[in-house]
């Protein structure tokens, strides 16, 4: 709708005579919809931002576009308001026309090529191998994956990618935790680790290294296990492949994939690290001071220096972190977003600034973050905390054997990702207009049972019956509905330019409520062969439409219910 009307003001400004436009200003078109319907439905400031460069009266120049705008049977009626705006009333054929875009475009409705030719990465999850996914882990691939899913309907050329934190003290811990289990130390004897994880899985984990068994991650050769308790590098390499595979096991699952998987020892054995700390100090951003070296941060935004080599040889964390980053600008990735949870906020800053010390022509708010918080699940009222698998929290696996898989990823991306989000088991569980994912899942069931219906009855659906009487749809809650759906283009750019799929979950609850209404006020297999089949035409848009934006957000679309 917006772009159909951007076309028609292309074509008033390029009639518009060099008076009253001189050539050299080519301006850009903003078009967005009004608050108030009493004020249109689009709205332009376009006469204002011509206004200053072309020296003329905003309000006059408003007038000049008005008069210049081709007749189009869209408008209903366009008028100048306040200092200079131009709203726009669209005909009632305006938005049925767009019923048939949707019929005829069918699962790619909406999609632009906006990102055209951009080629992103989106990296999600990232969990350390020393344990299960817990819901935290949940929420982001979730996230993660329906933001994949947004900027493909716009044109990017999107990668998933899972970077793997193998290397440093957690592992080691992992790996102790394994050992001690292995040599039938458990959790509060005497030889147990301070720092170790007490989950029964590190009991499992020992008993198939015991074993001699096998195991591998989806991108990795098998690991072999030695069963030789006193062997801490062999259990490490085990344990992380162990962990490797279950997690890949839970992201199946959960339908989510990746493109790439990236490991942080890669950058220590490949030289990224080594080169990049060269490339720091070569550019004269660092410093030396009490036996450590430091990067000048602060020049870049960050609120202190940070440490980059400590007195002791070793690198600070942030070190590989920046690596990693030029790694993604180094294979082409122009766009790169992070999903990543709240406690991750402090590294923005200096990872950014490292970025920029590298002096590689990497853009300032490189790469985007999404930053989340975490998950309080509730049952019954209180709060559940523990899994027996895990040891001290609730892991994907838990979620999606209690309430299913659809539940887990609707309900984990249906709040903005920044927001505090409890996941009620009942609620997910309850088959009620209370659960946004039943609620919008049971009217698309509904369109699916309308059309089973018409053919019990002999009603064939005739499309083209319906597309040359869609005129006839004109009670308020047809209306109402048609207006909903042709928002849907707007949706897809406003939520990937803003990273923002909770947008998508919103609009289907507000698409489904505006179709309910429309089922509980009006018979659609009417006797009316043009406006029974104009209105067969709605529904099945309107099943389109829902089926698209559960498909964005890994969410099944079913025809029963």
């Amino acid at each position: 709708m917006k772009y159909q009307i951007e076309k028609l003001l292309q074509a008033a400004l390029a009639t518009l005579p060099a008076d009253v436009l001189p050539a050299d200003i080519r301006p850009t078109i903003t078009i967005e919809r009004t608050r108030d319907a009493a004020h249109g439905d689009f709205a332009t400031n376009l006469a204002l931002q011509l206004a200053k460069p072309a020296r003329k009266n905003p309000r006059q120049l408003a007038q000049a576009l008005l008069d210049a705008i081709p007749a189009s049977d869209l408008i209903a009626k366009a008028e100048i308001a306040g200092p200079g705006f131009i709203n726009f009333h669209l005909s009632a054929a305006a938005y049925q026309q767009e019923l048939a875009r949707i019929l005829d475009f069918g699962p790619v409705y909406g999609y632009s090529q906006h990102g055209s030719g951009t080629r992103s990465l989106v990296e999600f999850v990232s969990a350390n191998p020393t344990g299960p996914l817990h819901v935290g882990h949940g929420r982001q691939a979730a996230l993660g994956d329906a933001l994949v899913s947004l900027l493909q309907t716009q044109g990017y050329e999107v990668s998933r990618e899972f970077y793997y934190n193998d290397a440093g003290v957690q592992i080691q811990n992992l790996a102790l935790s394994v050992q001690a289990r292995a040599r039938g130390i458990k959790p509060g004897e005497a030889g147990w680790p301070e720092a170790a994880y007490n989950g029964d899985y590190i009991q499992d984990i020992a008993d198939e290294f015991l074993a001699k068994n096998s195991v591998h991650a989806l991108d990795g050769e098998p690991v072999k296990a030695n069963g030789k308790p006193d062997d801490l590098d062999a259990i490490r390499k085990f344990a992380v492949a162990y962990l490797r595979r279950e997690q890949d096991i839970d992201l199946q699952k959960f339908g989510v994939h990746f493109d790439i998987y990236y490991l942080e020892s890669s950058l220590y054995t490949d030289g990224k690290v080594e080169e990049t700390v060269q490339r720091l100090v070569a550019s004269g951003k660092t410093y030396e001071q009490d036996g450590a070296l430091w990067l000048r941060t602060t020049e870049y935004g960050d609120d202190k220096d940070r440490v980059m080599r400590k007195s002791d040889g070793t690198y600070t964390y942030f070190v590989p972190d920046v690596a990693y980053h030029i790694t993604k600008w180094q294979r082409g990735f122009r766009k790169a977003i992070n999903v990543q949870g709240t406690d991750h906020h402090g590294t923005i800053a200096r990872v950014r600034a490292g970025l920029q010390a590298a002096d590689l022509g990497i853009p300032p708010g490189y790469p985007d973050y999404v930053l989340h918080k975490m998950v309080k699940v509730m049952r019954g009222g209180e709060e559940v905390k523990i899994s027996k698998r895990a040891g001290s929290y609730v892991t994907v696996r838990d979620l999606i054997e209690w309430v299913g898989r659809d539940a887990v990823r609707f309900f984990l991306v249906s709040r903005k990702a920044d927001s505090e989000f409890v996941f009620d088991i009942d609620l997910a569980r309850a088959q009620s207009e209370e659960n946004p994912v039943y609620y919008v899942q049971y009217a698309h069931a509904r369109v699916c049972s309308v059309f089973r219906q018409a053919q019990e009855k002999g009603f064939m659906h005739d499309r083209e019956i319906g597309d040359s009487h869609v005129a006839l749809l004109v009670e308020p809650q047809e209306k109402a509905l048609i207006r909903r759906l042709t928002y849907f283009p707007e949706l897809l750019e406003n939520a990937a330019n803003a990273l923002e799929p909770h947008q998508v979950a919103h609009y289907l609850r507000d698409l489904t409520a505006d179709f309910h209404t429309y089922y509980n006020a009006h018979q659609f297999l009417v006797d009316d062969i043009n406006l029974r089949n104009a209105r067969l035409n709605l529904v099945a848009a309107t099943r389109q439409v829902i089926g698209n934006g559960l498909k964005l957000l890994g969410v099944s679309a079913p025809e029963k219910m």
